[in-house]
């Protein structure tokens, strides 16, 4: 993801009507299915970054972004992510 024109940000509203706004992190495609990470957008420097993976669907002709509820198919999407995220750090450090 390229930082050119800095970050993107989301607001998600749960099932219960709240809001949070959220960084965009990545987006990845496994297995023909498009996911995308996020952060919280509040996150403090030194805390540990809660990842959330949305995937993307198709409802009504438009993209939306739903939960993923399959434990191990979040697993695996948060898994690629990591490394994504972790070899675009050793990219920058080099």
């Amino acid at each position: 993801m390229s930082e050119e024109f800095g970050p993107d940000f989301i607001t998600v509203t749960d099932e219960d009507g709240n809001e949070d706004e959220f960084e965009h992190i990545d987006t990845v495609e496994v297995d023909g299915t498009m996911y995308m990470a996020f952060i919280p957008a509040e996150l403090a420097v030194d805390e540990e970054a809660e990842v959330v993976i949305l995937k993307v669907e198709e409802e009504d002709g438009e993209e939306v972004l739903v939960s993923v509820d399959n434990d191990e198919e979040a697993d695996r999407v948060f898994q690629i992510v990591m490394e994504r995220v972790e070899d675009m750090y050793e990219e920058d450090g080099e």
